[in-house]
């Protein structure tokens, strides 16, 4: 990716999380990243080519955290790790992470096949320790473990550790 590239989408991100995709014109993106606004056109086709670009790499960037989980053979470990993944979600990271948040509402795309190999894994882990029910009780730790990071990136979690804590215990693991 070229340095002009990279100033695009740096640029669209933040004026998408600020205004919003629908509000956000090429010609402020391509203001905000210094270029103009042929060269957005050039290197993604239209505002929603970008678009395309962000939640690709957002994509990209769950798929990584999920990947460890999945290859997990231990049911323990896929549910301890599946728990600890909004804890380790840095800090510095947590606007890429509201903006993923906010793409996924503004524009209806949230998909349940993207987390079908946690909910498959969870599933399985569940199942190998004798719970009665694995699949509604993978459905249900995916919901809880996003809205956990919701909450998370909100500023609504007044103990993040211990909240960890408990989940772990609650699943002893």
């Amino acid at each position: 990716m070229t340095e002009k590239q990279e100033k695009i989408l740096s640029a669209a991100k933040i004026l998408f999380s600020e205004r919003g995709y629908s509000s956000t014109s090429t010609s402020a993106i391509a203001k905000a990243a210094g270029v103009s606004e042929g060269l957005i056109f050039r290197h993604y086709g239209n505002k929603e080519g970008l678009l395309l670009e962000i939640i690709r790499e957002g994509e990209e960037v769950v798929k990584a955290m999920l990947f460890p989980i999945i290859m997990e053979s231990d049911p323990k470990k896929v549910i301890k790790r599946t728990i600890e993944l909004p804890f380790e979600v840095r800090e510095e990271d947590y606007d890429f992470w509201r903006l993923q948040f906010k793409l996924k509402w503004e524009l209806k795309n949230y998909s349940h096949e993207k987390m079908k190999p946690l909910e498959i894994s969870l599933t399985s882990a569940f199942k190998q320790l004798g719970y009665r029910s694995p699949e509604l009780e993978a459905e249900y730790l995916i919901i809880y473990i996003e809205a956990l990071g919701e909450a998370i990136l909100k500023n609504l979690l007044h103990d993040k550790q211990n909240m960890k804590l408990f989940l772990l215990q609650k699943y002893n693991v």
